[in-house]
């Protein structure tokens, strides 16, 4: 089992940064591939990024939405990772969730584990 807990999330006003953070626990190591979902109110959860394991290449993907504003990054050592989140929109509006799985196409489909969700919210 995976633990993942998130943290970071906020208020900020359309055009403004924030970092989300999430902290892994349990059977962790840097063999999980992890990443982030999100889900606007009254909308299904969505892919928004996700980040490879393997030590010799790291692999990023992200969701049209959102490429060139996010950016996932881990850091194996602490088994965290981040999503740093800028040039933030209105439609970026949504609780964001950490999530693990063994591949990169599994969590970027149905991620095993799922952390309990931090809400972002952008003002216009």
């Amino acid at each position: 089992q995976v633990q993942l807990v998130e943290s970071g999330g906020g208020l900020v006003q359309a055009g403004g940064s924030l970092r989300l953070s999430c902290a892994a626990s349990g059977r962790t190591g840097s063999s999980y591939a992890m990443g982030w979902f999100r889900q606007a109110p009254g909308k299904d959860r969505e892919f928004v990024a996700a980040i490879s394991w393997s030590p010799g290449s790291t692999y990023y993907y992200y969701s049209d939405s959102v490429k060139g504003r996010f950016t996932i990054s881990r850091d194996n050592a602490k088994n965290t990772v981040n999503l740093q989140m800028n040039s933030l929109k209105p439609e970026d509006t949504a609780v964001y969730y950490c999530t693990a799985g063994r591949t990169t196409t599994q969590i970027m489909g149905v991620p095993t584990y799922w952390g309990q969700g931090t809400q972002v919210t952008v003002s216009s």
